[in-house]
Parts: structure tokens; sequence; C-alpha cells
């Protein structure tokens, strides 16, 4: 098999199956190559991956080791995506009845579900989150796609329990933008004990939403290492929550003037 033939082969089974980590004898087998003719592949797919800011290929040596790709972006490609998510979020023809603002054709976007999704693993990485934890809203796609980049489950929190999921457990919580309280549930199994939960909204008003989850992954014994949200509003400025990030601050939407004001959020470098 040509080399240009491995390379493609290896890359494809890399970044479809993000953050799992492959032996370099798999490899090795099904493509009739020699494990060091394997790592000079990876070393070619690492090196341009590096060079795009598309991510990197994690190599492990040892008998438990192996490679794996762990999406992400770079800090140049990282600020560039932001500001283009940011011009599109701002264009009037979003603004809706009531001053609310359309951001359902970017949240249900496969290519930019994606690209959020990965922004989110790559800040949170490190922190090992064994699960990501949404709610039952317009969240789903981009927390599926963080999930994905991180290689972990999705978990999500409904608003009422469902009999098909078996014994739940349900809080309920104050709504930061409303006052009201509402309700949460998740499955008994869907969390383990002492499991690192990331919470990952696509929007936040007064931290109402995030905070509620955080409490429901602490009736489990499992930890919260942090939220991860799409947009904020500007106002209010304290929430009810206070370690999180987010990529874009919603600063005002004036259907008078039919103008958006979406700013990049100066947490996404916290």
């Amino acid at each position: 098999m040509k080399r240009s033939e491995r390379v493609i082969r290896i890359l494809k089974t890399l970044t479809d199956n993000p953050a799992k980590r492959y032996p370099l004898g798999h490899f090795a087998a099904s493509l009739g190559a020699a494990k060091s003719t394997i790592s000079e592949d990876v070393s070619l797919i690492k090196q341009t991956l590096a060079q795009m800011g598309r991510g990197t290929v994690d190599t492990v040596l040892g008998v438990a080791g192996g490679v794996r790709y762990l999406p992400g972006s770079d800090c140049a490609r990282a600020e560039t995506l932001i500001d283009q998510l940011c011009d599109a979020l701002s264009k009037p023809d979003r603004i809706l009845p009531g001053g609310f603002l359309y951001i359902a054709d970017i949240v249900f976007s496969p290519v930019w579900a994606s690209v959020i999704g990965e922004l989110f693993a790559e800040r949170f990485r490190a922190s090992e989150a064994e699960y990501v934890l949404t709610v039952e809203t317009k969240g789903i796609p981009i927390a599926l796609c963080t999930a994905q980049s991180l290689g972990v489950p999705l978990v999500v929190s409904r608003r009422d329990a469902r009999p098909t999921e078996g014994p739940s457990v349900s809080i309920n919580f104050v709504s930061g933008s409303s006052g009201q309280i509402q309700t949460m549930s998740l499955p008994k199994r869907a969390l383990r004990p002492s499991s690192k939960v990331l919470i990952v909204d696509d929007f936040m008003k007064g931290g109402g939403t995030a905070k509620g989850m955080t409490e429901l992954a602490s009736e489990f014994g499992a930890h919260p290492i942090g939220i991860a949200i799409l947009i904020e509003m500007a106002q209010p400025e304290r929430k009810l929550v206070s370690d999180y990030m987010s990529l874009a601050v919603l600063k005002s939407v004036d259907a008078h003037s039919r103008t958006v004001d979406v700013r990049p959020s100066k947490r996404m470098l916290l």
C-alpha cells in the first residue's frame, strides 16, 4: 500500500473516533506495514494537523500506549471562528418579536455545532471529563458534539421524569431569568458516583439552569468540572454561577433600530 493511502486511512480512522486510543499494532495489522512505518505516518499526520491548527495526535509509548486524535483549534483559529460566530449572530434579521434572538440555525447546524463542540472540548480537555451534561433544549447538538470531541457519553436532563428511563432523581431549581421554580430530572443510571461532569448549554441569562444542572450532578455524587456556554447575556452581570466559560456575549437587541450587539467573550480565556 502506498504511503498516501496509509496516511489517509489512519487519519480517517482517528478523526472518525476522537479521543479513542489505537495501538500501533492495530494499524500495522490492518494496513500490512511495520510499526515503525506506521509511527512515521502518524508523525506526518501530527505535523500536518499542527500546521493547520486542527488539533493534534497524542502518542503514548509502551504496551498500553497508542495514538489518538484530539480535536481542537489553535488560538489564532479559535479567535477567527469566534469572530465569525459573533458576526453571524449580529445580523438584524435574527431579531424576533419581544426582543429575542434567533439562534436555532447556529446550534442545529452540523458545521457550527461541530466547531463549537471542538472549542469547548479543547478548553476543558485537561479536566478529563467523563460525561457531558445538558438539559433538553436547543443546547443538545452542541453538547453532543462536545461529547464526541472528548470521547465521552452525553447525558440529557429532562424537565420531567420518563417512565421509559427507569427510576430518576429530580430537583427543583430557580430560573435565573424568571425567578420561577422549575424541575429537572435524570435517570439514576445516567451518571456514576464520583465521575467528572462537564455542563454544556446554549444560552445563559441569570445562570439558573446551569446552577440547577450543577446541583443535579451533585445529587449523584458527581463532580462538575466546568460549565461551557455558547452565548451569555451581559445583564444581569452577576450570575447564579461564577465558574463558567462562554464564547459570546449578547450585549443588546434593539428591535426599534434593528441592531444586535454580540461580542467575543473574555471568559473564553479564563
